[in-house]
C-alpha cells in the first residue's frame, strides 16, 4: 500500500506512487465517448476502469450516503461508485475514484466534496478522488492535466461525437439489423488502438478517420420509411447516461422513433466560452480571455472539421456550427445565464426544432434548478416562437418509476405520429401527381 498524503485542509492525495498499483474507477456516462476518453487516460500510465452497473442497488446507495435533497445525478454518480467499492471487487488499498469538476456553480464543481463525505460515512476515507479538471480547482501529485491529454480528450470527443450522430441515425433506419453496431465496434476498436500508438493526435489523421467513417455509415443500407424524429436535451448527465434516463434512447427506438441528440462538442465549446462571455461582460484578465478564445477556438476548429467530414455521409445530416446555435437564442436568454447547462439547454431546442426535429424530450433531474430554469422554464417561450414544437419535460429522480415516464414519452410520440401523417397527407396532396389529376377530375 502507498503511503497516504494529505493536503493542509486534510484532502487525501492522489501520490505518483500510486500510479502504477492503483485501479482508478469512473463513473460511466456516454459508453461511445468513453471507449476514447479511458484510452486517453491510460495512455497518461492511469489503470482506469469505468463502471457500467445499472441495478437498483445504486440508487439506494446513493440515497443512504447522500443527502436525500441532493440532485439526482449526483446521487447516482455517488452512489455507483460507493456500490462499486461495496462489490468487494476492489482492494481497497489500492483503488481510487474519479469524477469532473466544470469549475461553475452546480454539482458538477461541487459534489465531490459530498463525494468525500459519502465514503467516510460508508468507511472508505482512505480511497483517493481525482478531480478532472481544466479550472485548476484540486491538484495531485499522481495525475496532472497535461497538452497532450487535452489534445487526446478533445480528439475522444469529436470521435464519440461523430460515432454517436451517426449511429443514431442509421440503427433507426438499417435494413440489416446490427449493421450499426457491427460498424460501431470496428471503429470504436480501430480508434482505441491507433491512439495507443500514436503520440500525438495529428488533425490531418483525425479527418482522414472521420471521411472514412462517414463513408462507412454513407454506405450502409437504410430504408426510406418516415419515423417521428425525437431529439434529447437536458441536464448532461441525464441526457447522455442510460443509468440516469432509464435507458431513453433505446426506450424511443423500441417505440419506432429516430432519435436525435446533441453532441458534446457543444457543451464543451460552451464551458470555454463562457470564460470569454465572462471579460465581457464582467471585465477580468486580457490573458485570461486570450487563453479561453484561444483553447475555444481549437474546440471549433475540430468541430469544424467533423461538419465537415459528416457531410460526406448521403443521407445524414449535419450537426449546426456552435456559433449558429449561439445566435439562435437571442431573444431568449442571455449569455450570463450560464448555470448549468445555461443558455445552451434552451439553444439546443431552437436548434432541433429549426433543422426539422420538432418532437423534443427535455430531461429533467431531481434537484437541478438551473436545468429547470432553462429546460422546462423556457418550453413556454419556445412554443410561443415556433406553435408547432412538441416537447414534453419527463422527470428523474429516485422515486419517480420508469412506467410513469415512458406513459409521458408515449403520449408524445402519438402526437409527433399525428404530426407526421398530417405532414405525409400534405404532401401527397401538393405532389405533382395529384395535381395533375385534379384537372381531369374537375373535367369528368
Amino acid at each position: 500500500m502507498a503511503e497516504l498524503k494529505y493536503t493542509k485542509d486534510g484532502r487525501l492525495l492522489f501520490t505518483k506512487e500510486m500510479r502504477d498499483s492503483y485501479t482508478v474507477l469512473v463513473p460511466q456516462m456516454l459508453p461511445i465517448h468513453f471507449e476514447f476518453i479511458t484510452k486517453a487516460l491510460s495512455l497518461e500510465g492511469l489503470k482506469v476502469e469505468v463502471l457500467n452497473t445499472t441495478h437498483r442497488g445504486i440508487i439506494d446507495a446513493g440515497l443512504k450516503h447522500v443527502h436525500n435533497d441532493i440532485c439526482f445525478p449526483a446521487l447516482l454518480v455517488i452512489g455507483q461508485m460507493i456500490d462499486a467499492l461495496k462489490s468487494g471487487k476492489y482492494d481497497m488499498d489500492h483503488v481510487a475514484l474519479m469524477i469532473t469538476q466544470t469549475g461553475g456553480g452546480c454539482r458538477a464543481s461541487n459534489y465531490i466534496h459530498l463525494l468525500r463525505k459519502g465514503l467516510k460515512k460508508a468507511g472508505f476515507d482512505k480511497v483517493p478522488v481525482i478531480s478532472l479538471n481544466l479550472s485548476g480547482l484540486e491538484s495531485n501529485p499522481g495525475f496532472k492535466m497535461t497538452l497532450p491529454l487535452i489534445s487526446r480528450l478533445i480528439t475522444g470527443v469529436v470521435y464519440g461525437d461523430a460515432l454517436m450522430w451517426l449511429s443514431n441515425r442509421s440503427r433507426a433506419y438499417e435494413v440489416n439489423v446490427g449493421d450499426t453496431d457491427a460498424l460501431l465496434k470496428k471503429w470504436t476498436t480501430r480508434l482505441s488502438d491507433e491512439m495507443s500508438h500514436t503520440k500525438l493526435p495529428n488533425k490531418k489523421k483525425v479527418r482522414e478517420n472521420l471521411l472514412a467513417i462517414a463513408r462507412d455509415f454513407g454506405a450502409l443500407k437504410l430504408s426510406d420509411v418516415k419515423k417521428p424524429r425525437v431529439g434529447v436535451v437536458g441536464e448532461i448527465y441525464v441526457k447522455f447516461a442510460p443509468l440516469g434516463n432509464n435507458n431513453l434512447e433505446r426506450f424511443l427506438r423500441s417505440e419506432g422513433a429516430e432519435v436525435i441528440v446533441p453532441g458534446l462538442m457543444d457543451f464543451l465549446i460552451f464551458k470555454v466560452d463562457n470564460r470569454v462571455e465572462d471579460s465581457v461582460i464582467y471585465g477580468g484578465k486580457a490573458a485570461k480571455k486570450a487563453v479561453a478564445t484561444i483553447l475555444r477556438n481549437y474546440i471549433i476548429g475540430y468541430q469544424d472539421l467533423l461538419r465537415e467530414c459528416i457531410s460526406y455521409a448521403e443521407g445524414y445530416p449535419v450537426p449546426a456550427r456552435y456559433a449558429d446555435i449561439k445566435e439562435m437564442v437571442k431573444g431568449f436568454l442571455g449569455y450570463g445565464n450560464k448555470m448549468g447547462e445555461g443558455w445552451l439547454l434552451t439553444a439546443e431546442m431552437l436548434e432541433l426544432i429549426n433543422s426539422g426535429v420538432t418532437n423534443i424530450v427535455c430531461t429533467q433531474p431531481f434537484g437541478c434548478l438551473p436545468n429547470h430554469i432553462v429546460g422546462k422554464g423556457m418550453m413556454r417561450p419556445v412554443r410561443e416562437a415556433h406553435p408547432n414544437a412538441n416537447i414534453v419535460a419527463i422527470d428523474y429522480d429516485p422515486g419517480t418509476t420508469s412506467v410513469n415516464q415512458e406513459n409521458r414519452l408515449k403520449l408524445m410520440l402519438a402526437n409527433a405520429r399525428r404530426a407526421l401523417e398530417r405532414a405525409e397527407a400534405a404532401q401527397d396532396a401538393s405532389s405533382p401527381e395529384e395535381q395533375a389529376a385534379e384537372p381531369a377530375a374537375a373535367g369528368e
